[in-house]
């Protein structure tokens, strides 16, 4: 047997054993061929939350001890995922279907101007680092398990200048597409970079002009779903609108629950569009206890709404359960809307640690 089959062995027996499948039927999504949420004010979105600091890390000394456990006085990345996957069971039972993590992660200080810290598993060649991927791999592999869709982000405009040049950009897309592909993963919305329209990004190809040829490169490798994400209030342009098969819009900085429902109304009418599903991957407004809020806007425009709690799930060291009045008001709001029948008492719950 050659070398390279053998070691292709192991990973054909990993996909054989994968669960889950999203897939998508027009503007909806599916889970294993039934539409998400059935019968409910929900159906067929995927109401998601942004957790990017899942496989967390900081290779730079002088900042990794900004994210010491008070406990204990130091960081510890072990810890971080292994908590991460302790409260997933819990967000599922709380209706929550979908997350985002990032292979080069997130501001760990939820906006920041600069960014010191190195904390990304993309090495300056483009290759992807062991450590990171095996952290993945044990929250992918859960996600499997639960049923759960996990959007899968590559660059992060904090990080990308780790990464030498052009070629090295590609290559470690095409990486992380293929590493997805060899392990089988079929629960997986494959998100170039966050954010391409931001003006931090060093390299070309991951800015708004050029980032479609990415998304178009990663489809081009296997079956996966693709797209990139764009900056709060920011809609979709046309050459990502005409390769991707999902379009990811952001609600920060979005005010007025109004100009929620503009921005979905206004990505349907961009050139190349045909009935794709939206998703707010990332928005920073709450307002759970009103009538109108963002959330509730977007669901009634059929869009998909996602949470980001800068201090309650981006910040290491991240509690990862459901332990804030915002938290708890966030999930509260999704199972009103998602008709999952579980009991749900504030004070007193199984589901908050």
């Amino acid at each position: 047997m050659k070398r390279r089959e053998a070691l292709l062995l192991p990973l054909a027996a990993m996909a054989a054993n994968q669960k889950t499948t999203v897939s998508i039927d027009g503007e909806r999504f599916k889970i294993n061929g039934k539409l998400t949420y059935p019968g409910s004010k929900v159906e067929g979105l995927l109401m998601n939350s942004r957790m990017v600091q899942g496989i967390f890390d900081d290779d730079n000394q002088e900042t990794a001890k900004r994210w010491a456990y008070k406990d204990t006085g130091k960081w510890d990345a072990g810890r971080n995922t292994k908590e991460f996957l302790a409260a997933m069971p819990i967000w599922r039972k709380s209706g929550l279907l979908a997350f985002a993590i990032n292979i080069q992660g997130g501001s760990p200080e939820g906006y920041s101007r600069q960014q010191p810290w190195e904390t990304g598993g993309i090495a300056s060649d483009g290759s992807l680092k062991p450590a990171y991927m095996k952290r993945l791999e044990r929250i992918l592999d859960r996600a499997d398990d639960l049923g759960m869709v996990v959007m899968l982000g590559v660059f992060y405009f904090g990080q990308d200048q780790r990464v030498k040049d052009e070629a090295a950009v590609k290559r470690a897309v095409g990486n992380a597409a293929k590493w997805v592909l060899d392990h089988g993963y079929r629960n997986i919305l494959f998100e170039v970079n966050n954010e391409c329209n931001i003006k931090a990004y060093d390299h070309d190809i991951l800015k708004a002009d050029r980032v479609h040829e990415l998304i178009s490169y990663a489809k081009s490798l296997g079956p996966l779903l693709v797209g990139t994400s764009y900056g709060g209030g920011f809609v979709p342009l046309p050459n990502v609108v005409k390769v991707s098969d999902f379009l990811l819009i952001h609600g920060n900085g979005v005010k007025e629950p109004a100009r929620i429902t503009a921005m979905v109304r206004e990505t349907r009418k961009v050139d190349g569009y045909r009935p794709m599903p939206i998703l707010f991957n990332e928005d920073d407004h709450f307002d759970f206890d009103k009538a109108e809020n963002n959330m509730m806007s977007a669901i009634a425009e059929r869009a998909s709404w996602g949470y980001f709690d800068p201090e309650g799930y981006q910040t290491p060291p991240v509690n990862w359960g459901i332990d804030t009045d915002r938290k708890k008001a966030f999930f509260k709001k999704l199972l009103e809307v998602s008709g999952f029948v579980v009991v749900f008492m504030l004070q007193t719950s199984h589901l908050f640690l």
